[in-house]
């Protein structure tokens, strides 16, 4: 008997990540994008680190329209860290459709239920059958 979470591990769509876009790289598609020096966009972008950092520190959330927002949240231990929650023009930005160029593992499942993909799993695997109550 397989757990339902195989089967939705199995059969959910997936996003194939490439390789993970670096500082450097970024700089150059800011510097390309808005004529700004790569020096200019990079000090640009560690004096926004630096003052989410003050302000977080002073006990205040910091949000910037397009971006989001990062909030100062402490841990039972005293540690403290910052929730971020994007803006909703990133996700909205993501979610237009037809804009997704990357590759996408078991694209044919999206909308499909836990139970289609339930089934699948069964027709695949009949001696492994995920079994619902």
């Amino acid at each position: 008997m397989a757990p339902r979470i195989k089967a939705i591990s199995a059969y959910r769509p997936r996003i194939v990540h490439g390789n993970t876009v670096q500082k450097p790289e970024e700089l150059r598609a800011v510097s390309r994008a808005t004529g700004l020096a790569e020096a200019t966009a990079d000090q640009a972008i560690k004096e926004h680190r630096d003052q989410i950092i003050e302000f977080c520190r002073a006990g205040r959330s910091v949000k910037i329209e397009g971006l989001g927002i990062w909030t100062p949240n402490i841990g039972i231990e005293g540690t403290l860290d910052i929730q971020y929650r994007p803006d909703n023009a990133l996700t909205n930005g993501l979610n237009v459709p037809g804009t997704f160029t990357g590759e996408m593992i078991n694209r044919e499942n999206i909308g499909k239920s836990a139970f289609d993909l339930y089934e699948e799993w069964n027709l695949e695997n009949p001696q492994d059958q995920v079994v619902l109550d």
